[in-house]
């Protein structure tokens, strides 16, 4: 049996009789502590009022669900005969765009099924501050952005058709959407001295926050404002603090937050990427979406891409070329290009030559590189330009990214050749490529093996806990042994910036496989 979140129990009471007059409630904790459940176990004024008739009709053969709420186990269902098969639970990424979630079996563990969809509070604004100042002061608005939350959720579980049989739920995410779906005003997130209001909310009954679910919803802890429960669950996941090795763990997006450590020590820190990693500010940038550029090649002079498909079970393989334009209906057309697309781009353009060190395009180098809106921009697509002023935007979100990185390892007093692992979170490192986001420097250039796309390690880390309650002493633990660093707060941090600022860092000797390539490239490369 799972160590869970919750259980169920079938019990087959005894019979009241003269000689045994307990009560139909304590008959059912008498046995219930038979069968194993050591802790105690409170039963509500509403399943009270269940036990008659149910039991007689039950022949005293029933069912209990239970539901842990912090400190105790809740029962929160009673029925008829053996349903101890049908025990279901639910872990939840809150994230800021799109929200994910899986249905667990709790008694094997399995994961039945895996849904998502856009959180709903996108019609206030794609980045989380226009959402924060959209409510901020207003409690008619606030409640409309609570309730977009909550519905958010609630579509996932209409998904999962998961509404009448789940008994708990797990939700990882960051301050400012736990904030947002407990209905608190999250400004005290953005503004000084970001003492926000509740930064460990553990265990809600789901009834309270609206959300259809018989048992508790617990949501994982924040260290600070900028460094939420997603990355707590990230660290549960990876297990980071349990190893003997130092690990590195980055969760890249708008914001970056990172952590480094081991069982010995945690450092963590977080700080504003730039919304270029996801396809902000970048002209005809997008999201990880239908029609989205996702991965690009330069090849004798030509460009090609890689287009997001329509359905999930084709890959979208679909390659355009930038040269000539070749018509082909019947495949995906580009519309944009993302994140894991740009980052691809500026890479080969600087193995090509075709922009320098500081990302400056070269006219000459290429008739894809053009002129328009008085700034030069490359043809990565047709009809699709990327311009100076987004390479520009997106070296000072990379150079962001490394500086990081660079001042967590020096607080922490080692460097990167004493880190065994390199994990990189969230939808943004699963889908870029090694090479390209090291041949930029956005990565340290070490061993690619030890390298992680740690995938969705918030929703990874909800599932643990959904499983196994024990865990909830591990979290205690890492936000005791957490230290947080303030990187505003760190004296040469601009300095580091304007160094990191080149492709892929002003010191050449930190990328010495990069340089390798670089050579090699430029060998290749007909004059």
């Amino acid at each position: 049996m799972m160590n869970g979140l919750s259980q169920k129990r079938y019990l087959e009471l005894p019979l009241p009789t003269e000689d045994d007059p307990r009560s139909d409630q304590q008959r059912i904790l008498d046995s219930l502590a038979a069968a194993g459940v050591e802790e105690r176990v409170h039963i509500p004024v509403h399943i009270l009022r269940q036990l008659y008739p149910l039991l007689d009709n039950a022949k005293w053969k029933i069912t209990v669900s239970l539901a842990w709420n912090g400190e105790n186990w809740e029962m929160v269902e009673i029925e008829e005969g053996d349903t101890t098969a049908q025990h279901y639970g639910l872990a939840v990424d809150l994230g800021s765009t799109t929200v994910v979630a899986r249905l667990l079996d709790c008694n094997s563990g399995e994961i039945l099924k895996e849904v998502s969809c856009f959180n709903k509070q996108i019609q206030w604004g794609t980045d989380i501050l226009s959402r924060i100042f959209y409510c901020k002061d207003n409690k008619e608005k606030l409640e409309e952005v609570r309730r977009a939350t909550v519905e958010s959720i609630c579509e996932c579980m209409d998904k999962l058709d998961a509404s009448h049989s789940a008994l708990s739920m797990v939700i990882a995410g960051n301050t400012t959407m736990i904030h947002f779906l407990l209905g608190m005003d999250a400004f005290c997130v953005f503004y000084t001295p970001h003492a926000v209001h509740a930064d460990c909310p553990g265990f809600q009954l789901a009834r309270d926050l609206d959300i259809p679910l018989k048992g508790y919803v617990y949501c994982y802890p924040a260290k600070s404002n900028y460094l939420g429960g997603d990355i707590i669950s990230g660290m549960i996941d990876t297990e980071l603090y349990k190893k003997n090795e130092i690990s590195v763990f980055f969760d890249i997006g708008t914001n970056g937050e990172l952590v480094i450590g081991n069982k010995e020590f945690l450092l963590c820190g977080a700080g504003a990427a730039g919304p270029a990693l996801e396809g902000g500010v970048v002209r005809t940038g997008m999201r990880a979406d239908v029609g989205a550029v996702d991965e690009v090649k330069i090849r004798d002079g030509n460009i090609y891409v890689h287009v997001i498909g329509r359905h999930e079970e084709d890959s979208g393989s679909h390659e355009k070329n930038s040269g000539n334009h070749e018509d082909n209906s019947s495949s995906e057309e580009p519309q944009g290009i993302c994140g894991s697309g740009i980052i691809d781009l500026i890479a080969e353009l600087f193995l090509e030559g075709w922009i320098d060190i500081r990302g400056k395009l070269s006219l000459e180098k290429s008739p894809l590189i053009q002129e328009r809106d008085n700034q030069l921009c490359v043809k990565y697509a047709p009809g699709l330009y990327f311009y100076q002023k987004d390479i520009d935007e997106f070296i000072r979100t990379k150079s962001a990214a490394h500086t990081m990185v660079e001042i967590m390892l020096r607080e922490s007093g080692l460097d990167l050749k004493q880190a065994d692992r390199f994990y990189v979170a969230g939808a943004f490192g699963k889908h870029v490529s090694k090479e390209s986001a090291i041949t930029i420097g956005m990565y340290p250039d070490m061993d690619r093996d030890h390298i992680i796309n740690a995938g969705n390690s918030s929703l990874e880390g909800a599932q643990k806990l959904l499983l196994n309650r024990s865990l909830l002493t591990d979290i205690d633990q890492i936000l005791e042994e957490m230290v947080y660093i303030q990187f505003a707060e760190v004296e040469d941090f601009l300095e580091l910036m304007v160094a990191a600022q080149a492709l892929p860092h002003t010191d050449y000797k930190r990328y010495p496989t990069v340089m390798e390539k670089l050579k090699e490239r430029q060998k290749d490369i007909k004059l």
